[in-house]
């Protein structure tokens, strides 16, 4: 088992001038803790690659995390059992900033609108710099989880006051 250790932040400006080939990943989760941060499986298809991944309860910035791949078929049958709204719809950049990899997600369908960075670390008090282009860090609110807006999406949230 391996660990993921990562960040994660909302994106404050337009991204769209090097944010150009992208990846379709299409998500959805077979099993939940109740929101509570514990373990979760889920099944991606990302492009033509799909994998299923198990994550265990994050304490702190680490989480321990098995993945592996599966067989296409296999996942996209999964996949279409699933209720299609609970689907995460995404597109996800990589972008090399101050000699790092962050991953920037342009969500769609009853997310859309939300765009999020990660940056994956080697350890949990590993520094980096921040671009610009990264806002408020949402790494500890659970609302901006994958599974969480699988049920809860940005659309159903109360318009800001």
């Amino acid at each position: 088992m391996s660990f993921e250790i990562e960040r994660r932040f909302l994106v404050c400006q337009d991204v769209r001038h090097f944010c150009r080939h992208g990846d379709r990943i299409v998500q959805g989760y077979i099993s939940f803790d109740n929101g509570s941060g514990g373990q979760k499986a889920r099944v991606r298809i990302r492009n033509d690659q799909a994998f299923l991944t198990i994550k265990g309860e994050r304490r702190g910035l680490i989480r321990p995390e098995f993945e592996r791949a599966v067989p296409f078929s296999w996942a996209s049958t999964l996949l279409s059992r699933l209720p299609p709204e609970t689907l995460i719809r995404k597109t996800r950049y990589e972008v090399g900033f101050a000699g790092m990899t962050w991953e920037i997600d342009v969500f769609d369908g009853r997310n859309s609108g939300l765009v999020v960075a990660e940056i994956e670390l080697e350890h949990a008090e590993q520094e980096f710099e921040l671009p610009d282009w990264v806002g408020a860090e949402v790494t500890f609110d659970e609302r901006y989880g994958n599974s969480s807006l699988a049920v809860r999406p940005v659309s159903t949230w109360p318009a800001a006051a």
